[in-house]
């Protein structure tokens, strides 16, 4: 062979350059404690096997515990009624208004905050009386009005057009209905929501009271205010009740009017832990007893007699329903990405866990494993680059088959969720003796098609 023909065989043999991959491993985030260990498995929920549960309705799964429902409602309600005499908790239907999340709520006693006609009608429907219905909301139509008002719900007027609208329901219907006035205001430090209600600081809150009790259509029976969500600063309830107890001060002292309620909305956080957190939820989260506690403390201002204190009212959603509510998904796929990090794809994707975008979901495998730990992105299985379900969480080596277990998933992500590219799944209910139960079927084609029409030149 000549020097030509090896200098070609040695070319031809030569290994290509491959890039190596770099995967990096650890046991856990670390801080100036050390390493954090990886958490055991969650593998039942409330003594349901998590594999039962999806043996009998399927994945992806969102499933309740009323277990956890009762106690949270009931830590509540007793924070709220050693610092207050008198306290009513209305039930906060858009945070999830499912039927059965919402007998238990009102068979513990609570009653209806709904912002809608959509939500009045399904609050109706459960049998919940009118009188124990506060109806929320910027748009409340005349058909709204025309079930609401002559039926004795407390309708929280928004806004001057509404007003005039529910005095013109009000005179054709020969009644006297009792409203309450929405109002915004400075709670502290907080940033002001200021597109609902009348402003407190500018004069128009006062304005509108002057309107209600001169007009002499409407009975004004309470004051309202909502100073934003998932407030991590009890201290902003304490200057909303403050102010609100001046204004039933100032009512009473001009008009001689007693309000028999002041509400001072939701908005109180749950033990999830949001994006823009250092510390986790459960620890940055106020506890109910804080909150109960600023608000008492603003209401102290009130100078009622004692026998005729108003009631307080809170219309509280996310924290009494975040920490029922879990997600159960089972991984699909695995996969390197380019940058060398770990991600798998869930069967479950945003559209059914909108609080995917603004939490940091805790999320827990729901099986025994062995192997290092590693950080991974999860993937839904829509054909979206924004479904993201957690953009890096510490998992264990997991198989195609395996479950996951999102917790505290209960607020907003079955009245938020979208019929997108999957069908939406099954959610039920684990009761406090173990049994469980559907609260909605899983979705399929016939769901769809029921709502859709084809026009006779399309057939």
């Amino acid at each position: 062979m000549n020097a030509i023909a090896r200098k070609a065989d040695t070319i031809v043999k030569k290994d290509i350059y491959e890039r190596p991959l770099l995967v990096p491993h650890q046991l856990g985030m670390m801080n100036k404690m050390g390493s954090a260990q990886a958490r055991a498995p969650l593998t039942e929920i409330d003594g349901v096997a998590v594999e039962e549960l999806v043996a009998c309705y399927g994945s992806p799964l969102f499933v309740f515990s009323e277990r956890a429902l009762v106690r949270r409602y009931r830590e509540l309600r007793d924070a709220l009624t050693r610092r207050y005499p008198k306290v009513r908790i209305a039930w906060s239907y858009k945070t999830n208004y499912l039927d059965g999340i919402c007998r238990v709520f009102h068979r513990e006693g609570a009653w209806a905050e709904v912002v809608s006609e959509f939500e009045y009608d399904k609050a109706l429907h459960l049998g919940v009386a009118p009188e124990r219905i506060h109806f929320n909301g910027p748009l409340k139509g005349e058909s709204a009005l025309e079930k609401a008002l002559p039926a004795g719900s407390i309708v929280h007027i928004d806004h001057f057009d509404e007003l005039r609208l529910a005095e013109r329901v009000a005179e054709r219907r020969g009644c006297r209905p009792k409203v309450a006035l929405r109002i915004n205001l400075q709670a502290g430090a907080l940033p002001a929501w200021s597109r609902f209600g009348f402003n407190l600081e500018s004069g128009q809150a006062r304005d509108a009271v002057m309107r209600i009790v001169t007009g002499g259509k409407l009975e004004l029976t309470g004051l309202h205010c909502h100073i934003g969500t998932f407030v991590l600063d009890p201290a902003g309830y304490r200057v909303a009740a403050q102010k609100l107890a001046q204004l039933a001060n100032e009512i009473r002292a001009r008009f001689g009017v007693e309000l028999s309620f002041i509400d001072v909305g939701g908005g109180f956080a749950s033990q999830n832990t949001l994006k823009a957190m250092y510390m986790p939820g459960e620890q940055a989260s106020p506890s109910f007893a804080q909150y109960a506690e600023a608000i008492a403390a603003g209401l102290s201002e009130l100078d009622a007699p004692p026998r005729r204190q108003p009631t307080l009212v809170v219309e509280t959603g996310r924290a009494l329903v975040d920490e029922a509510g879990h997600l159960i998904t089972t991984v699909q796929a695995e996969k390197r990405l380019a940058d060398g990090r770990r991600a798998i794809v869930a069967d479950a994707g945003v559209n059914v866990l909108f609080t995917a975008f603004w939490y940091k979901h805790d999320v827990l495998p729901a099986q025994p494993s062995s192997g290092t730990p590693e950080a991974t992105v999860i993937y839904g299985p829509l054909c979206m680059n924004i479904d993201v379900m957690r953009d890096s969480v510490l998992l264990p080596p997991l198989d195609v088959g395996d479950r996951l277990v999102f917790r505290h998933v209960g607020a907003y992500n079955v009245t938020q969720w979208m019929q997108f590219i999957t069908y939406r799944p099954a959610v039920v209910i684990i009761g406090r003796d173990g049994r469980h139960g559907l609260l909605r079927r899983r979705e399929d084609l016939q769901t769809i098609l029921a709502q859709e029409e084809v026009p006779a030149w399309l057939r």
